[in-house]
């Protein structure tokens, strides 16, 4: 494998996204894979807040071709905003005990785009359905969320991913309600004494020696601006990475790649 990059949350943020892939060599100005054997894993999070989530989604389902007929390898991880958008697909007027009082009205609550819905279709669904929540990669804990429910949907990671594709392949609305729920959990890892504690925690049950997630943006846990945030946020003594630089907060984002273990430390 070669190196191993990641990228935070889209949220329709088109244009960013593919000014940071071209900066960052991994694709070329007609937006072609061009990094060899390299991993790229987006996330989560391509949907709500921003104006092209589809086109976020679209632009990783073709690089992830690409990528596979040139030796690489595009991944991307199940994110909360993506369970909300088949739900509002799925189940639609459908009452909740959400913000919103129905499916589509708690997506568009958490920034729902009607055109996004309006463009999904059921192979963008699929694609969707079988992406895995969490995924270790050079001894690295990749997940949305920078919470600890997902120990509560199994034992290990394979567990943790068959549970939530279940889950996307369900017809059971009560279920992606408590998904939903669950991905409410935020800072699991912020405290100094007990964020470290959760996150040995979670590396003893399913793998690596640090934590990489998304979800909260840096700008809202640091109270800064997101033009501020131009680097990803290494906390929890060291064991957590965030690297949500908050694109649709005005920042413009990163792309983070994966640091050899043995030379990292908290910064």
């Amino acid at each position: 494998m070669g190196a191993v990059y990641v990228i935070g949350d889209l949220h329709g943020q088109l244009e960013k996204v593919c000014a940071l892939l071209i900066h960052a060599g991994l694709v070329d100005a007609s937006l072609h894979w061009r990094a060899g054997d390299t991993t790229l894993v987006f996330m989560g999070d391509f949907f709500d807040r921003g104006p092209d989530g589809i086109g976020c989604l679209e632009l990783v389902m073709r690089l992830q071709a690409q990528a596979s007929r040139a030796g690489g390898c595009v991944q991307a991880l199940l994110g909360n905003h993506e369970i909300l958008t088949v739900s509002a697909s799925r189940f639609n007027r459908r009452l909740t005990n959400g913000p919103g009082g129905t499916f589509v009205e708690d997506w568009q609550y958490n920034g729902g785009q009607i055109v996004d819905l309006q463009r999904l279709t059921q192979a963008h669904i699929a694609w969707l359905a079988d992406l895995p929540a969490m995924l270790i990669l050079q001894e690295h804990l990749l997940i949305h969320a920078d919470a600890t429910f997902y120990r509560r949907y199994g034992a290990n990671v394979a567990e943790v991913n068959a549970a939530f594709r279940a889950c996307m392949y369900s017809q059971q609305p009560a279920l992606f309600e408590q998904v939903l729920r669950d991905f409410g959990e935020r800072e699991a890892f912020l405290d100094d004494e007990l964020g470290v504690t959760r996150s040995h925690e979670m590396l003893k049950q399913f793998g690596g020696k640090r934590i990489v997630h998304g979800h909260t943006p840096i700008p809202k846990m640091l109270g800064r601006r997101g033009a501020e945030v131009r680097l990803p946020l290494v906390y929890a003594g060291g064991l957590v990475v965030n690297v949500d630089g908050g694109l649709y907060m005005g920042g413009d984002g990163f792309v983070y790649r994966l640091e050899d273990i043995g030379q990292c430390g908290a910064r």
